[in-house]
């Protein structure tokens, strides 16, 4: 994330206690034993079933009712609003309002962390589905039937969630890191790109329903979501919340037309914030510069930015539709179609990996920020106290460069190996005979490889 700046500044220039290619063989070698060890003592599938088990009715009752449900919407809606006049109404000065900390770290981040862990959190806060679903009871008490709505294409699926993810990192990390100062992106073209999407959004609802959007088009429902898909909570579908095994929902994800686009896309925008003023640092200024002889060197940068981050999503994906291809080789293989949806799911621990080992630090860091002097003075006008934090700052000691570094490696390691494992889980579905399972996963053991490297290898030039 570009518009802080300690965010690059506390990363850079340090000194890393273990060479980074070191690291990288060392990663490769575990995703080797661990490949090797799941193909001798895994032989039939455990992740179909999610074993779901229902929480106590109080649970259920107290969590899922209605004033329950209204609390969280309301809360969304009204912390949404607030961002959005403190965008528009508060000082231009990124790190010290409260809407780009609140909506780029504490939401964006904050909601894939906590709900890869214990379910989708962000739901029952979705501010658009809370306005929704309310519009949608006013009109129902009023005309004394639901609204009627269009049939949501099938072929559409998740695209439009794919499409509004790449468009929200691009406002951040293109238009904001374009912007020609140290700072980044400022509040009010932040604020309003969330009235612009706030309108499409409840468009998109009163078109085709509101639950059916949020399951396919609303970005933030569809994002959340996936990574909540690894938690240990969920809902049955009946009103009764359950527990469930970890990651095993995650296998029925995929399922929708476009979901693997979503999980590239998280991972490519990760993948170019971190190689853009790294890995990608020299070719994308020698790009500008050809840009630059045609127009305005703040359009160069943009246009070059854009390109490279559309470039990125598709060598990620070359890379997973290269493991697929191979796949297609073992015989009793189904479809190329088949493995590309059916596979996809195992990429969300990867792109939950990728977000921690970039973003983990900016969140701790933020999360100061964000409960103290933000939290006091959330315009950042220096005119206001409430709470008393306002003059507050952030404790860089509490995590050192080292322990940084370590726990981005961790990221990275223990993310492709759970990725590996749902991988050969759903192999041993296709193939039955666990030896041709096993044999199959030699191409997705080289696609964990590669992402590892390649993760280990931005950090590394980012930390270099």
């Amino acid at each position: 994330m570009s518009f802080i700046p300690f965010a690059h500044a506390l990363a850079s220039r340090q000194d890393l206690p273990v060479p980074a290619w070191l690291f990288a063989w060392a990663a490769s070698i575990v995703l080797i034993v661990s490949f090797f060890a799941l193909s001798a003592a895994w032989h039939e599938p455990k992740f179909e079933d999610e074993r779901r088990r229902p929480l106590g009715g109080w649970a259920s009752r107290a969590l899922l009712s209605l004033p329950a449900q209204i609390l969280c919407g309301a809360v969304g809606v009204s912390l949404l609003g607030f961002a959005i006049y403190a965008g528009l109404r508060g000082t231009t000065a990124p790190d010290r309002n409260f809407a780009l900390t609140f909506l780029y770290v504490t939401c964006w981040l904050g909601f894939p962390f906590f709900s890869a862990v214990f379910g989708d959190l962000f739901r029952p806060f979705n501010p658009w589905r809370a306005i929704g679903r309310t519009v949608g009871a006013g009109f129902e008490a009023i005309a004394g039937e639901p609204p009627a709505h269009l049939r949501y294409p099938q072929w559409l699926g998740r695209w439009p969630a794919a499409v509004g993810l790449l468009a929200v990192v691009w406002l951040e990390v293109v238009y904001g890191g374009g912007a020609g100062v140290a700072i980044g992106l400022s509040p009010d073209p932040v604020a309003l790109a969330a009235l612009l999407y706030s309108a499409y959004t409840l468009a998109m609802m009163a078109v085709f329903g509101v639950e059916t959007w949020c399951e396919r088009g609303e970005v933030f429902s569809v994002y959340f979501g996936m990574f909540g898909r690894l938690g240990i909570f969920g809902s049955d579908g009946t009103g009764r919340l359950v527990r469930r095994r970890p990651f095993s929902a995650a296998t029925s994800w995929a399922v929708v037309p476009g979901s693997a686009a979503v999980v590239l896309a998280s991972i490519a925008s990760t993948s170019f914030d971190g190689a853009k003023d790294g890995a990608y640092q020299d070719l994308i200024e020698t790009v500008i510069g050809w840009f630059a002889e045609a127009g305005t060197s703040l359009a160069a940068v943009r246009a070059t930015d854009t390109i490279f981050l559309l470039l990125t999503f598709a060598g990620v994906g070359l890379i997973y539709l290269l493991g697929v291809r191979g796949m297609r080789t073992v015989p009793g293989a189904p479809s190329f179609a088949t493995l590309r949806t059916g596979f996809a799911h195992t990429l969300i621990p990867i792109a939950l990996a990728y977000l921690v080992a970039h973003y983990f630090s900016l969140f701790v860091f933020q999360a100061q920020a964000q409960f103290t002097y933000l939290l006091s003075d959330p315009l950042g006008t220096g005119h206001t106290d409430l709470f008393g934090t306002a003059n507050s700052g952030v404790d860089y000691n509490v995590l050192s460069a080292n322990a940084i570094w370590y726990v981005q490696v961790g990221a990275l390691v223990v993310g492709h190996v759970i990725g590996l494992m749902l991988a050969h889980d759903r192999a041993l579905v296709y193939w039955p005979s666990y030896r041709r399972a096993t044999a199959s996963q030699y191409w997705m053991l080289a696609v964990m490889v590669a992402f590892t490297c390649f993760g280990l290898y931005l950090l590394s030039v980012a930390n270099g």
